[in-house]
């Protein structure tokens, strides 16, 4: 019987579904195990092979974790809302929930082609109302939260409102922004907008006002990591600096505890490392420069510039002052005579975002204010400059620049010709600064002549002493601005009374996103909401109503503003606990059941945004009781890319001219004929047919053009030659062919077989290549070049999973995607060794011996001893490398144990039955099929166990000793592997074949090393 993989797959497809085969529920009579993908947003390109990687990696392993007895949670979902949708939406005018639907339909059945175990009745889609009532729910909760840092968590906010009564905010040790100290008494007089002002100081979540990437173009906010030199990553378009009343979340409240957190994790070094650095802690010292009394028209006597310095030790260094742009003393200090240049400056930086000025560092650019400070040890006035390499959003947003151990300082100083004092011992400042810390200080006072380590302690101690700063610990992470000017996002449960913000109860919950029209900004810059007509809220029927009822008293205007992508996908992995409860994000015991993610798997570009953000909304849920653990994801795995293999044809275009001129001569006096040249090119190109080369005869051609010579590039050159003279149908025109300006183009892959063009496909492909030419190969074949790239629709390059499941079956393509490489590691797509994991799942078919109607002919008697050595050392070796997730040499594995079995001939059905289950997390439609075959009809493969390996059958029963004289292999001797030393000495030495080397002599020493060698010493 033949190997039928689509009809088989289709069946086991169906079964799986009609059995509800993957479904999980909580059993605390089982071990938990919980493996989950980062879920995609449903584009509208479908998947292509690049992006089922890592799903079939975790889709083996929770398969293997499942054989192996535990409970797995192995769930799939959609990260739904977003950009993307919304911005189709504004091309097409369809709804951006129409969009998406069609989309996951088309990702559902992608992926259930491929036979994933995925537990299809928790899938969650971050865009459905049942799901983002409880993102909503999570947004009020932080809203009505405060950081606590003497309890070192996250505390209601009613809490901080009692000691606020009691014993106002002198003692509160909080993560805030409130400078202002207050009394009980002064507290409790407070009018209620008052209170809310300060309370905003407090709240995890918070009105302010923040620098943020707007983008003009798309009408909306972008995170820093939306944004690629300068541009929106999506589109492309210019993105500013722009001061706008935001929400954000306080994340910085848990910096610390972000940075510590990662020690416990089992992640990549590097994922660590990127999320340390951004986070990037440093200690050191905050420091008032008073400002110089001299600024016309203001009283600046009270006013003060604070700095953040991790190196207060070079504070006696320090020639000038940089201010970030944006700064909200700028505007105050600057003088009238640098009034328009500072304005001028302020607008170009405005146009560069937060990561382009930290990188650019050649670039230097500065404005000075012609505003001083004064240095609060010497009392020196030092000059007040602006520079956009400063962020008002890091920090203070200024900096004391000290050009002698700062290199961006000196490279500024320098550019602007700025005095620089060394203040380092023995150090060379005069071709850059010197930014070590093993230098004594000198000429700086009280501190010279200390190390730098000794001096930052004093420094500190003297600036506290002296009352002009305080030590103090710096994180380089801020604060996430949390609202989107978009439509395709959840509604913030948030309506204004008198200017308030007001939270929703969580009864009246979810706020469902409304319908409008149009799903750009409005006509006067708010966002899309503010096109929607029922966008109120009625506080007295708690309902969302017209926005004609609006009046202030019971009726108010709700949030215009929409989430961000990553709120849904901060928490998602909680609400596949219990993903159709109504009543909570997650019931108790469904938490503490599953509690959090075993094994992650996905890209590693999320290292700062999703990953980052998730982990602080679960520490945040575990400070208020509602979860058992503090971080999400505990193992996580990060795939590789797989690389399009892009194929390119190659246009040569055909040069005119006329005959009676030349084009390359530089005599002037033709300068108007070369003109003529041009207009003649650009008016007989649009008339000609296009023309490609094939590649390898393009390849020897530019290789050597002098020399080159192909008799069948010569034929078809003289055919296009005439063919073009033909077309052209002008006796004054001469034509050449500029093969040295070939230009590449992308062709799609559909058309391309191991290198060779379908020309007729080609011709049919694009309008503009139907009466295409070519010179082609001497055997009429056209040869493509190629090239590895990233997979792109642009590029043509693009394989859908689809395609190989039709051509091969699913379970050859997750064979073949983990038999790749190392998931970790980016690599190459190449179908070229596809057949070779076909022919593997037939090999393995055929081991079954089935007959005409499908029953297997297999012994039922004891394995022969070859047969369980095979079975028993993949066993080991499967199971060691998915313990240490090396999903790749597990196929290797098996073909090598199915190659042995072949060749033992083996039919055994107990050796046979542990194979398919050790085969069935990679291929686990073969493995359902044959399994039932077996006479297992009652079960699945799925509820097996795992085979387990026993070394007694790696025992050899006989081992073939080389035996050596004086170092030289002279013969190999097949001996019992039980017999000890001595024995295997006196065997040797009294046999026929040691005689003819010992010749009659005894030897000096016999050394025998058991199972391995025996050497003979004379």
């Amino acid at each position: 019987m033949e190997y039928n993989f689509n009809s088989i797959e289709q069946k086991w497809r169906k079964r799986w579904a009609d059995n509800n085969t993957y479904k999980v529920s909580t059993d605390s009579n089982k071990e938990k195990f919980y493996v989950l993908d980062m879920f995609p947003y449903p584009s509208g390109a479908g998947l292509h092979v690049g992006h089922p990687l890592g799903y079939i990696a975790s889709d083996v392993y929770a398969r293997y974790k499942r054989l192996q007895g535990f409970n797995v949670l192995h769930p799939m979902g959609y990260d739904s809302f977003g950009l993307p949708a919304e911005q189709y939406a504004i091309q097409t005018g369809q709804h951006p929930e129409l969009t998406t639907k069609e989309n996951i339909a088309r990702y559902r059945d992608q992926l259930d082609k491929i036979g994933f175990s995925y537990d299809w009745s928790r899938e969650v889609r971050t865009s459905s109302p049942e799901y983002y009532k409880w993102t909503q729910w999570i947004f009020i909760e932080l809203f009505n939260s405060w950081y606590d840092k003497s309890a070192d968590k996250a505390r209601s906010i009613t809490d901080l409102i009692a000691l606020f009564e009691k014993e106002g905010n002198a003692s509160i040790q909080a993560v805030t922004d409130q400078e202002t100290v207050f009394t009980a008494a002064e507290w409790n007089v407070f009018s209620k907008e008052e209170k809310e002002a300060v309370l905003q100081n407090y709240r995890l979540t918070y009105l302010a006002d923040s620098w943020v990437n707007w983008c003009p173009a798309l009408g909306t906010v972008l995170a820093n990591d939306e944004v690629v030199n300068g541009v929106s990553e999506r589109g492309g378009h210019p993105v500013e600096q722009k001061l706008m009343r935001q929400w954000s979340m306080r994340i910085k409240a848990y910096a610390e505890r972000l940075l510590t957190g990662l020690d416990s994790l089992d992640w990549t070094d590097s994922i660590k490392d990127i999320q340390t650095n951004w986070i990037g802690k440093s200690k050191g010292a905050s420091v008032f420069f008073p400002l110089w009394r001299g600024i016309e028209g203001e009283d600046t006597s009270k006013t003060h510039i604070e700095v953040f310095t991790t190196r207060p030790d070079t504070i006696f260094g320090v020639t000038f002052l940089v201010l970030a742009p944006e700064h909200p003393l700028v505007d105050v200090i600057t003088t009238t005579e640098y009034a328009d240049k500072v304005a001028e400056y302020k607008r170009v930086a405005s146009l560069k975002s937060e990561r382009d000025r930290q990188s650019d560092v050649k670039n230097i650019t500065g404005q000075i204010t012609g505003a001083k400070a004064i240095h609060p040890f010497t009392g020196a006035e030092v000059d007040i400059w602006i520079a956009d390499y400063v962020l008002a959003s890091y920090g203070t947003g200024a900096v004391m620049a000290v050009p002698c151990g700062d290199q961006r300082d000196w490279d500024f100083a320098t550019h602007f010709n700025i005095p620089i004092k060394n203040i380092f011992q023995d150090k060379d400042i005069s071709k850059a600064a010197y930014t070590e810390k093993d230098a004594l200080i000198a000429a700086s006072d009280f501190l010279t002549g200390l190390e730098a380590k000794v001096a930052i302690e004093k420094a500190i101690e003297a600036i506290e002493n002296k009352g002009i700063g305080k030590g103090k610990t710096n994180y380089r992470l801020r604060d996430a601005v949390f609202s989107r000017q978009r439509y395709w996002g959840e509604p913030f449960p948030i309506y204004y009374k008198n200017g308030l913000p007001q939270t929703i109860a969580v009864e009246h919950l979810p706020i469902v996103l409304p319908e409008v029209e149009k799903y750009l900004p409005t006509e006067d810059g708010q966002p899309p909401l503010g096109n929607a007509t029922v966008w109120a809220w009625d506080t007295a029927n708690n309902k969302v109503v017209e926005n004609s009822k609006i009046d202030h008293q019971t009726v108010f205007p709700l949030e215009l503003n929409t989430m961000p992508g990553w709120a849904g996908s901060s928490w998602y992995f909680l609400r596949y606990t219990d993903p159709l409860n109504t009543n909570a994000f997650a019931a108790k015991d469904a938490v503490d059941y599953w509690k959090n993610v075993d094994l992650y798997m996905g890209g590693a570009e999320h290292a700062t945004g999703h990953l980052l953000y998730a982990r602080f909304w679960t520490k945040f849920l575990y400070d208020r009781g509602y979860i058992p653990f503090e971080e999400p994801f505990q193992k996580m795995i990060n795939q590789g890319m797989i690389l399009g293999r892009s194929s390119f044809v190659y246009r040569i275009k055909p040069l005119f001219y006329y005959t009676n001129e030349d084009p390359y001569s530089l005599d002037k006096k033709i300068d108007i004929d070369i003109k003529k040249n041009v207009d003649l090119n650009m008016e007989l190109t649009r008339q000609m047919p296009p023309i490609f080369i094939t590649y390898s005869i393009l390849k020897k051609y530019l290789n050597d053009p002098y020399s080159f010579s192909d008799n069948n590039f010569n034929i078809e050159h003289k055919r296009i030659l005439k063919l073009i003279k033909e077309n052209v149908q002008n006796q004054n025109v001469s034509v050449e062919l500029s093969i040295n300006d070939a230009t590449p183009i992308h062709v799609d892959i559909s058309l391309v077989d191991n290198d060779k063009l379908d020309l007729e496909g080609f011709k049919k492909w694009r309008s503009e290549y139907a009466n295409a030419e070519f010179i082609l190969e001497n055997d009429g074949t056209y040869i493509c070049g190629h090239e590895v790239e990233k997979m792109s629709k642009s590029k043509y390059n693009v394989q859908t999973p689809d395609e190989l499941v039709e051509k091969y079956g699913a379970d050859t393509l997750r064979c073949y995607e983990m038999f790749l490489g190392p998931v970790e590691q980016a690599k190459p797509w190449d179908t070229k060794g596809i057949n070779g994991v076909s022919n593997f799942l037939r090999k393995l078919w055929r081991l079954f011996n089935l007959d005409e109607n499908g029953s297997p002919r297999l012994d039922e008697g004891e394995p022969s001893k070859d047969n369980l050595k095979s079975l028993h050392k993949t066993i080991k070796k499967v199971s060691d490398d998915l313990e240490r997730f090396s999903f790749n040499t597990c196929v290797s594995n098996f073909m090598i144990c199915v190659n042995e079995l072949s060749e033992q001939k083996c039919t055994n059905k107990q050796i046979l039955e542990q194979l398919l289950v050790l085969v069935s997390p990679y291929a686990p439609h073969i493995a359902e099929e044959l399994w039932e075959k077996m006479g297992n009809g009652a079960t699945s493969v799925t509820q097996a166990s795992f085979p387990t390996f026993n070394e007694a059958y790696l025992v050899e029963d006989n081992i073939e000793y080389p035996v050596s004289f004086n170092g030289k292999m002279r013969f190999k001797m097949p001996l019992a592997a039980a017999l000890s030393p001595k024995e295997v000495e006196e065997i040797v030495l009294n046999s026929p074949e040691a005689a003819k080397y010992l010749e009659g002599k005894t030897p000096k020493k016999v050394i025998v090393v058991p199972g391995k060698i025996v050497n003979i010493v004379m």
